[in-house]
């Protein structure tokens, strides 16, 4: 499957025709250190039907093609050059019959990373923290854990380390992140942990390595830096990100997901899996069987590592915020997003991105059951979201199909 839909040709064609997006956009992003001013609400303002008054029916095609090719019941996605929002659109259904809109919030999944490491650059700015520090050294901001910790090289784990998934947290023995029911089970819990329990169940394993000799994925980290933002700030973590990160961006519609399809938001999407998904036992060890995107994980649990909901507009208003873009003022020092962005091998992990390639792309990379997020940052200034709210069989790797759109 090698259809692509990035094509800057067309771009010129319909600048014109979409000048009311570079207005929608012109009131955000901000700096955190400016007065906050009443940014328009994306959500509420744009529609299909604008996008649909520009001639790219051939994008249109492609990704509807696209969908059904993965049986996908909804994407969003979103096109923006320079800060400006240049195409805003929501393809297939949102819940039943509702079809799905530039304002449809989704959950991101690991893209929350990118949102809990710019709340750490940002901390960093205003002095109350810098990345080399001790995360669990006496004076550290997580050293309340420190009586539980058996291996040593956890009080040599820095923030850095774990923002670059450097730490040497290991899931080999199941992410503790996804792994609710088992370690229920396994320390006798009645009820479903919280993040100080979980935290000190963990860190009383051996690391996989030691800290910064190597790299291993892991979301136990980015709750880690949640609990650190919460310390450092003595504010809840969705409160301070909210109101520090997200406000100074203009985004006004982002939070933290929940469970059940019951609790979802009144703008958010219903989530879908595959048809030949099976019902998984809830992650609370109630037996009662659930989908496995409703239940099958402890979504809110995860914090900063993968639970925010957003829509793809307001998404791409929050990159804008953090790109170094001249066109717009970012909440970030350029020194910050520098680091941010730094070029890595490929086996290395940015702070927050997924990947920084020698060639300035900058990728960004969510996947839970029933959703796959997918953020792609180009040095030409263009970036591109996509998000659906449909489970594939292929996992984490179906994003690489989706970037396979945009080249």
């Amino acid at each position: 499957m090698k259809t692509s839909v990035r094509k800057t040709r067309w771009i010129p064609a319909v600048v014109a025709a979409l000048i009311v997006f570079g207005a929608l956009i012109a009131a955000g992003p901000l700096r955190a250190r400016q007065p906050v001013r009443i940014p328009v609400d994306l959500n509420q303002t744009l529609t299909n039907e604008l996008s649909d008054t520009v001639v790219l029916h051939s994008l249109d095609r492609q990704i509807r093609d696209y969908m059904q090719a993965w049986n996908l019941k909804g994407a969003s996605l979103c096109i923006m050059r320079h800060d400006s929002l240049l195409y805003a659109k929501g393809y297939g259904v949102a819940d039943k019959d509702t079809p799905m809109t530039p304002g449809t919030i989704l959950r991101v999944a690991s893209v929350s990373k990118l949102i809990t490491a710019t709340g750490i650059m940002l901390l960093q700015e205003c002095g109350l923290l810098t990345l080399d520090d001790r995360v669990f050294a006496p004076g550290g901001a997580l050293e309340e854990f420190s009586d539980v910790i058996q291996d040593d090289r956890l009080h040599d784990i820095t923030i850095r380390h774990l923002l670059m998934h450097e730490a040497g947290f290991t899931a080999r023995a199941g992410d503790p992140m996804f792994s609710t029911r088992n370690l229920m089970k396994t320390y006798n819990w009645k009820t479903p942990p919280d993040s100080e329990t979980l935290c000190r169940a963990i860190l009383k394993r051996r690391l996989q390595f030691d800290p910064g000799t190597a790299s291993e994925y892991s979301n136990f980290g980015y709750l880690l830096l949640s609990l650190v933002i919460e310390r450092v700030t003595g504010t809840p973590y969705e409160d301070w990100i909210q109101e520090n990160v997200l406000k100074a961006a203009c985004c006004t519609d982002m939070h933290l997901a929940h469970n059940y399809y019951k609790e979802k938001y009144p703008n958010e999407t219903r989530y879908y899996m595959q048809s030949n998904d099976k019902a998984v036992e809830c992650y609370d060890n109630s037996g009662v069987m659930v989908p496995r995107c409703y239940g099958g994980n402890d979504i809110p649990a995860l914090k900063g590592a993968g639970a925010w909901v957003t829509s793809v507009p307001e998404l791409a208003r929050f990159v804008a915020s953090i790109d170094g873009q001249d066109e717009g003022p970012d909440i970030l020092s350029r020194e910050s997003i520098e680091a941010m962005t730094f070029t890595t091998d490929s086996v290395t992990y940015g702070l927050g991105w997924n990947d920084i390639s020698e060639e300035g792309v900058w990728t960004r990379t969510g996947t839970f059951s029933g959703t796959s997020a997918l953020i792609k940052n180009y040095p030409d200034g263009e970036c591109w979201i996509m998000v659906t709210n449909t489970g594939t069989w292929r996992g984490p790797h179906f994003t690489k199909w989706t970037s396979s759109l945009f080249t």
